[in-house]
């Protein structure tokens, strides 16, 4: 049983009638089934253009938002990178929190949150340890 075809008829330009004819000239080709090939193609890349019209602003979305998670879990990263360094190399354990050591403990900490903005800022890390000798 042949299937079933539904005849058009349409003009191409000399140019476009000249290539269908030299693509048509393979053994077993015609021009119905060139056409046929060439109009689903662009039929099916039309649809996926409008899928990623779609779907784009969402996608684009979506990755802002891994970009800012990343970000954040960099952040948290250094901080916890930085915070254990710092505690096994500078900090000795105080036996007694006096308001001296209190205080000391808290200019510790903002120079704790200044260093890790400033690694941050500088693009630089603690996470994988360099061969510098610690400050």
């Amino acid at each position: 049983m042949k299937a079933r075809r539904i005849r058009h008829q349409f003009y191409l330009n000399v140019e476009a009638s000249r290539k269908l004819d030299t693509l048509a000239n393979a053994p077993g080709r015609t021009k119905s089934a060139v056409l046929e090939a060439a109009t689903l193609a662009w039929v099916e890349h039309r649809g996926v253009n409008e899928l990623d019209e779609r779907f784009s602003a969402r996608l684009n979305r979506l990755s802002r938002q891994l970009d800012r998670l990343e970000r954040d879990q960099k952040i948290i990263l250094e901080s916890l990178a930085l915070f254990v360094r710092l505690s096994f190399q500078r900090d000795g354990h105080l036996p007694d929190p006096d308001p001296a050591a209190r205080a000391r403990g808290r200019e510790r900490f903002d120079a704790f949150v200044e260093q890790v903005g400033r690694k941050l800022a500088q693009g630089r890390s603690d996470i994988t340890p360099s061969q510098e000798t610690p400050s």
